[in-house]
């Protein structure tokens, strides 16, 4: 049982790994050539794997460029999901948020990724289906966290406005006031929504 444990846990490292340096070589072809100008052909062949693997790991080419989707979405749902006591909604997420800002600070490519993703339609688009996406999962993650049956407008707008942020933060220098004026408005509209429900 043991070495089928590790042996289990060596392929999801490798398979990790694999994932992690498509995407990283996706990137950098992206970044270095132009999206457009970069097939998934000549991604697998510089990442050194099969096409068929990249597709294995990427269902799409812009899936390539967004390949820590997955893992946004979970941890936005663990912001609400596994807060601490006395922890608002809204408080929260507005904790996350200047984490994410700490981060994105530390990027070195993120403006050219922010670029990248503007000056391409197909990524534009797939963007923007990714976050709405985010979205709904957010609303229900905090409509279960309600009690409630199904997202009602409140935790709509909760999670709308508090996603709808993203974009509005990328090019000031006062991101961390923005998302703190944010929140304090989402504060006060989900506990007057709450005080409403009784």
């Amino acid at each position: 049982m043991g070495a089928q444990t590790q042996a289990g846990g060596r392929r999801e490292r490798k398979k990790a790994q694999t994932r992690k340096t498509i995407a990283d070589t996706a990137l950098r072809l992206f970044l270095e050539r132009g999206y457009d100008n970069v097939g998934v052909r000549d991604v697998a062949q510089e990442a050194d794997v099969a096409t068929a693997t990249l597709f294995a790991h990427f269902p799409s080419k812009e899936a390539l460029v967004f390949d820590q989707d997955g893992e946004q979405e979970e941890m936005l749902l663990a912001v609400v999901r596994e807060r601490p006591e006395g922890v608002s909604v809204p408080q929260a997420l507005r904790g996350w948020f200047h984490e994410m800002l700490g981060e994105a600070r530390r990027e070195p490519d993120l403006e050219r990724f922010h670029a990248l993703v503007e000056g391409t339609p197909a990524l534009r688009e797939y963007s923007a289906r990714m976050w709405l996406r985010h979205e709904q999962a957010l609303a229900r993650a905090i409509a279960d966290d309600a009690g409630l049956d199904a997202p009602d407008t409140a935790c709509r707008l909760v999670a709308r406005t508090a996603l709808e942020t993203i974009p509005s933060i990328r090019d000031l220098d006062d991101a961390a006031g923005v998302v703190d004026d944010t929140f304090a408005f989402i504060e006060a509209g989900w506990a007057a929504a709450r005080a409403r429900r009784g």
